[in-house]
C-alpha cells in the first residue's frame, strides 16, 4: 500500500503526458492557421529553449562540455528534430485536421525501425515487422476514408506529404541520437539541439524575412506557450520521471493514447467530424504501435516535442 501511492502518481503523470501530446495537435492547428510555419517554429522554440535551458539549470546545474563528435550530434539533432521536424509538422498543420495529423505523425515508432533496419542494421523481429504493417495499414485506411486503395490515386495533399516527411524527419532524429550521444543525459542533449536549431531557425527567419513578431491573437499566442511549456517542459520531465520509476517498456505504452487524445479534443474543441474510417484507422494505428512498443528500448534524448 505504501507503493501504491507513487505509482498511482507515476501512471497520472504518464496519462498528462498523453494528453498533453494529444493537445499539441490542436494548438499546432491553431497556430498554423493564425502565422507562417517558420515564424511559428522559430517562437515556439524560443519559448521552448528558455525552459530547457531553465531546467538543465536546475536538475543538472547547467549543461555540460561537449566533444567535437558531440558538436557534430547536437547538430544533427538540431536540423532533423528541430528545424525540419518543426517546419514540417507546421506546414502540415496548415491544412491537415488534428486528428488526420496525429494519426500520420503516430507512425514513428514504424519509421524509426525501418530506418534502425536500413541504416544501423539493427535486428527486425518478424513481430514488430506485423506491428509496423498494421499501423501504416491503419493511417492508408484513415487517410483513403475506409479506402486505402485511393491513396495510389493520389488522394493524399501537400499537407499529409509535409507531415510524412516530419515522421522521417523524426525518425533521422531518433537514430542521430540513439547512435551519437550516449554519453549525454537526455535533457543535456535535448537541450543542446534546441539551442543550436532554434539558431538554425533564426537565420532562416531571417533568409526568408518571417523573422517578425507574430501578429498573433491570444488564441494563437496561448497555442505556441502551449507547444513550448508544456508540449516540452512538463511532458519532458514527467515522460523521464515514468522511465526512472517503471522502465521504458511501460512508459511508451502509454504513448498509445496520443492519437486517441489528440481524435477526442479534435471533435470537442476544433469540432471535426468523426468518421468511422477514423476510428477504425486509429484503432489499427494504435493497435500497430502498441505490438512495436512491446516491449520497447527507449534511447536518450528522442523525446518528441509535438
Amino acid at each position: 500500500m505504501i507503493l501504491a501511492r507513487p505509482l498511482a502518481l507515476i501512471y497520472a503523470k504518464l496519462t498528462g503526458v498523453a494528453l498533453v501530446w494529444g493537445g499539441s495537435f490542436i494548438a499546432a492547428r491553431v497556430v498554423a492557421v493564425e502565422m507562417p510555419a517558420p515564424t511559428a517554429a522559430l517562437w515556439r522554440y524560443v519559448i521552448a529553449t528558455g525552459t530547457l535551458v531553465v531546467l538543465s539549470l536546475v536538475f543538472e546545474h547547467g549543461l555540460p562540455r561537449i566533444s567535437r563528435a558531440q558538436v557534430i550530434g547536437v547538430s544533427l539533432l538540431g536540423v532533423t528534430g528541430v528545424v525540419l521536424y518543426n517546419l514540417l509538422f507546421l506546414y502540415g498543420m496548415e491544412s491537415v485536421s488534428a486528428s488526420r495529423g496525429s494519426l500520420i505523425i503516430a507512425t514513428v515508432p514504424a519509421a524509426t525501425l525501418i530506418g534502425g533496419a536500413l541504416f544501423l542494421h539493427e535486428p527486425l523481429t518478424l513481430r514488430r515487422g506485423a506491428g509496423i504493417a498494421i499501423a501504416l495499414f491503419g493511417v492508408a485506411v484513415e487517410l483513403g476514408h475506409g479506402n486505402p486503395l485511393v491513396l495510389f490515386q493520389g488522394h493524399a495533399g501537400m499537407g499529409e506529404a509535409a507531415l510524412f516527411g516530419g515522421v522521417l524527419s523524426w525518425a533521422a532524429y531518433t537514430l542521430v541520437g540513439k547512435r551519437l550521444l550516449t554519453d549525454l543525459s537526455p535533457l543535456a542533449a535535448t537541450t543542446y539541439a534546441a539551442l543550436i536549431g532554434t539558431a538554425f531557425l533564426a537565420a532562416l527567419c531571417l533568409a526568408t524575412g518571417d523573422f517578425v513578431w507574430p501578429d498573433a491573437t491570444p488564441r494563437g499566442w496561448a497555442g505556441l506557450a502551449f507547444l513550448g511549456l508544456f508540449g516540452t517542459a512538463l511532458a519532458y520531465i514527467w515522460f523521464y520521471d515514468g522511465v526512472k520509476a517503471v522502465g521504458p517498456a511501460r512508459t511508451s505504452v502509454f504513448v498509445n493514447l496520443v492519437p486517441i487524445a489528440a481524435i477526442t479534443f479534435a471533435v470537442l474543441l476544433l469540432h471535426e467530424p468523426l468518421e468511422l474510417s477514423m476510428v477504425v484507422g486509429a484503432a489499427l494505428v494504435v493497435s500497430g504501435v502498441f505490438i512495436i512498443n512491446w516491449p520497447v528500448h527507449v534511447p536518450p534524448a528522442v523525446v518528441p516535442v509535438r
